[in-house]
């Protein structure tokens, strides 16, 4: 009975129906080449088929790391997320680390890293009017760490905060 069911084109493994995955997941949102590399072997497409249709995509310009990276970074200082959170990110994402020296050599100019930590440590103050300063000034402080900002800069506007 099984013979008689009607087959596609593609095998549930073909060049068509991985490609066809990895449009699907470029949809959503840009990915790296190891990112996708990853989610094709996930899926189940063997490492061959999977880098296959990386290179595809590659020579189609569907993906490049450094547009990934710039676009990556970008997103990231918005939230705002500090430039040692977000070089871990993209680091865990595979990129090549000239590609990511390149993007933040780009990214920090015009990055007041201490200006955006001062605005997210007010912001944070302000939720914790009536916890004891000491105790506000270590939650305040382990939150920016978190978010990767730089430990120094953290520190200078921490102990220097005025709660008046």
């Amino acid at each position: 009975m099984k013979r008689n069911r009607v087959r596609s084109s593609a095998s549930p493994k073909s060049p068509e129906k991985a490609r066809e995955y990895a449009f699907l997941l470029l949809k959503f949102r840009l990915r790296s080449e190891k990112e996708l590399l990853q989610r094709l072997k996930q899926k189940g497409f063997s490492e061959e088929l999977s880098q296959e249709t990386v290179n595809f995509l590659k020579d189609k310009e569907f993906i490049d790391d450094r547009v990934f990276a710039k676009g990556w970074v970008s997103s990231r200082l918005k939230r705002p997320f500090g430039l040692r959170r977000i070089k871990q990110e993209l680091v865990q994402k595979g990129l090549e680390k000239e590609v990511i020296e390149e993007t933040f050599a780009r990214a920090k100019e015009g990055y007041d890293e201490g200006g955006i930590v001062r605005q997210l440590a007010e912001q944070r103050f302000s939720r914790l009017k009536g916890v004891e300063t000491l105790k506000a000034r270590q939650r305040v402080y382990a939150y920016l760490m978190r978010r990767g900002f730089s430990p120094d800069v953290i520190g200078e506007v921490v102990n220097n905060y005025d709660s008046r």
